[in-house]
Protein backbone atom coordinates (compact mmCIF):
# COMPACT_ATOMS: atom_id res chain seq x y z
CA UNK A 1 0.00 0.00 0.00
CA UNK A 2 1.38 3.18 -1.14
CA UNK A 3 1.11 6.83 1.13
CA UNK A 4 -1.35 7.82 -1.29
CA UNK A 5 -3.16 4.96 -0.85
CA UNK A 6 -3.41 5.33 3.11
CA UNK A 7 -4.40 9.05 2.98
CA UNK A 8 -6.88 9.28 0.64
CA UNK A 9 -8.33 6.00 2.27
CA UNK A 10 -8.24 7.22 5.63
CA UNK A 11 -8.93 10.75 7.11
CA UNK A 12 -6.02 12.18 9.42
CA UNK A 13 -3.43 9.85 8.96
CA UNK A 14 -1.59 12.65 6.65
CA UNK A 15 -1.01 13.98 10.06
CA UNK A 16 0.85 10.55 11.14
CA UNK A 17 2.95 10.74 7.77
CA UNK A 18 3.76 14.36 9.13
CA UNK A 19 5.11 13.72 12.37
CA UNK A 20 7.24 11.57 10.75
CA UNK A 21 8.97 14.43 8.33
CA UNK A 22 11.49 15.60 11.06
CA UNK A 23 12.41 12.32 11.42
CA UNK A 24 12.96 11.96 7.98
CA UNK A 25 14.30 15.27 6.84
CA UNK A 26 11.72 16.14 4.42
CA UNK A 27 8.10 16.25 4.09
CA UNK A 28 7.22 12.33 3.61
CA UNK A 29 3.20 12.95 1.82
CA UNK A 30 5.88 15.78 -0.40
CA UNK A 31 8.06 13.73 -1.54
CA UNK A 32 7.15 9.31 -1.40
CA UNK A 33 3.42 9.54 -1.61
CA UNK A 34 3.60 6.52 -4.57
CA UNK A 35 6.17 4.79 -2.52
CA UNK A 36 4.66 1.95 -0.34
CA UNK A 37 5.33 2.45 3.43
CA UNK A 38 7.67 -0.16 3.56
CA UNK A 39 9.99 1.96 1.31
CA UNK A 40 9.37 4.80 2.86
CA UNK A 41 10.50 3.29 6.35
CA UNK A 42 13.38 1.90 4.29
CA UNK A 43 14.33 5.30 3.35
CA UNK A 44 14.16 7.51 6.15
CA UNK A 45 15.24 4.62 8.65
CA UNK A 46 11.81 4.81 10.61
CA UNK A 47 10.84 1.85 12.34
CA UNK A 48 8.33 0.07 10.34
CA UNK A 49 6.40 -1.73 12.87
CA UNK A 50 6.37 1.95 14.80
CA UNK A 51 4.90 3.64 11.66
CA UNK A 52 2.32 0.66 10.86
CA UNK A 53 0.82 1.23 14.73
CA UNK A 54 0.50 4.91 14.87
CA UNK A 55 -1.43 4.39 10.97
CA UNK A 56 -3.49 1.34 12.87
CA UNK A 57 -4.32 3.57 15.96
CA UNK A 58 -5.56 6.73 14.15
CA UNK A 59 -7.48 4.68 11.43
CA UNK A 60 -8.94 2.99 14.56
CA UNK A 61 -9.88 6.21 16.32
CA UNK A 62 -12.10 7.64 12.99
CA UNK A 63 -14.32 4.28 13.17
Amino acid sequence: MTVLDVVSEHEGTDKIFSSYDKKAGECICCNSLFETIEAVARKYKIDLESLIHDLEEEIGRKK
